[in-house]
């Protein structure tokens, strides 16, 4: 049986693709946002998916989500269709929903439970294990060795119950994730957690516009008036500077020990994963983010028997993983881009794993905040690509309060800029 490896074999980019991508870096003006042709050419978007996100980790859901063995779901990655399983052992496994016979997907559901453990093509009926190991192949030659044609899998790391994979041919290390990501997960207890809801919204952009949405919050106040009544972080940094230096105050007192990192988008610790992690204080008389201010579900990790600190952190692993959370619950933002003007924007909520849905929680009262902002980032970031779909588009500056968002641009540009200067090298080496 393979062993998980990672499996994507980065194609050689096009020249006319790396012709686009030279051009479009060189009408690049620093501290401006991306030329039209980053968020408009299909090809500059095959290059974004092979050789910037595929090669890093995403987080793929919750290990609630495969509680027991033979649980599974099944998830887009890249244009690659991924089943997510627990299997006998009670590993998880990230299997590529590919047939070793003729290709065709093995599994079609969106989720479920192998009561038999076995995943079967509906094509030849060829039959896997949850571990992926070719079990049963009809009427195949005396030579053939079932052991030679097991699922290909991909890299799998389990962080406080969070399930990240790569494709990447060369995984980033996750000493940075273990050293900033995985204290605060603990903090908020996500290895006791479960997923409570999922909702995924479908965005007519970018996938780059729909990031660096969310790494700002200059539209907050004009966009986002429910969430502003609670959240400082809609403020100036020279309004927050004081409620966010008073929660830290708080959470040193309750012993709370979140390891801060400012926004990582950097590769200055070579091959390591991205992760930041950031506190920001609630309103004055908001507890969470609800409707009211006041708890949706019951209290997780460490902040049981120690109350609510008035804030709130966001958390970031990689590219396209970024987390809100809470003392009562945790969102998970899942960025999977489609095509160069579709992104899927997936949202996870957790709460505390012994939580009872109707006792404990109302899923009306805990989806609200992030269900209401979503469907209005929808609308703004829609808006945003029509714009910069016009042939009058003329990039900006960023605000100072769109630092984290240039932060990011300019990581993801330094990708860029390398795959272009390794191309380059690579003709002229011929």
């Amino acid at each position: 049986m393979s062993k998980p490896q990672p499996l994507l074999f980065y194609p050689n980019a096009a020249p006319d693709a790396l012709a686009i991508l030279r051009q479009a870096l060189a009408a690049h003006q620093s501290g401006h946002a991306l030329p039209r042709a980053f968020y408009k050419d299909p090809q500059i978007f095959e290059l974004d998916m092979r050789h910037f996100l595929l090669a890093h980790w995403h987080c793929v859901g919750h290990s609630s989500m495969v509680a027991r063995p033979g649980n599974f779901f099944t998830l887009e990655l890249g244009g690659e269709s991924v089943i997510i399983t627990r299997d006998a052992d009670g590993q998880i496994r990230a299997l590529l929903n590919v047939c070793r016979h003729r290709g065709s997907r093995i599994c079609d559901e969106s989720q479920g439970h192998k009561a038999n453990g076995k995943f079967v093509c509906p094509y030849h009926g060829w039959t896997y294990d949850c571990s992926g190991q070719l079990l049963y192949a009809r009427g195949m030659q005396e030579s053939f060795n079932p052991a030679e044609h097991s699922l290909r899998q991909l890299a799998v790391h389990v962080e406080e119950g969070m399930i990240f994979i790569t494709l990447a041919r060369e995984p980033l290390g996750l000493e940075h994730m273990r050293q900033v990501f995985a204290p605060a997960a603990k903090v908020y207890g996500w290895s006791h957690a479960k997923v409570a809801a999922r909702k995924t919204y479908s965005i007519a952009a970018n996938w780059k516009l729909v990031e660096e949405n969310y790494q700002e919050c200059y539209h907050c106040t004009p966009a986002h008036q429910e969430y502003s009544k609670r959240h400082t972080y809609s403020r100036p940094d020279a309004l927050r500077q004081g409620p966010d230096q008073a929660l830290r105050t708080r959470r040193q007192a309750l012993g709370l020990n979140l390891h801060e990192q400012d926004f990582y988008y950097t590769t200055a610790h070579s091959g390591q994963e991205s992760a930041d992690c950031i506190a920001s204080a609630m309103v004055d008389g908001f507890l969470t983010g609800s409707a009211d201010g006041r708890a949706v579900a019951p209290l997780m990790g460490e902040f049981r028997g120690k109350g609510y600190d008035g804030g709130f952190s966001f958390i970031d692993l990689g590219p396209s993983s970024n987390f809100v959370a809470y003392p009562d619950y945790t969102l998970l933002y899942r960025t999977v881009p489609q095509t160069v003007d579709r992104t899927d924007f997936e949202l996870i909520w957790l709460v505390d794993q012994d939580a009872i849905e109707g006792v404990d929680y109302a899923l009306d009262r805990l989806t609200w905040m992030w269900d209401f902002t979503s469907k209005e980032d929808q609308r703004i970031i829609e808006v945003n690509q029509l714009g910069v779909n016009s042939a009058f588009f003329t990039p900006g500056p960023y605000a100072p309060m769109e630092s984290c968002a240039r932060l990011y641009i300019d990581w993801y540009l330094q990708a860029m800029r390398a795959l272009v200067d390794d191309r380059t090298a690579a003709h002229v080496e011929q």
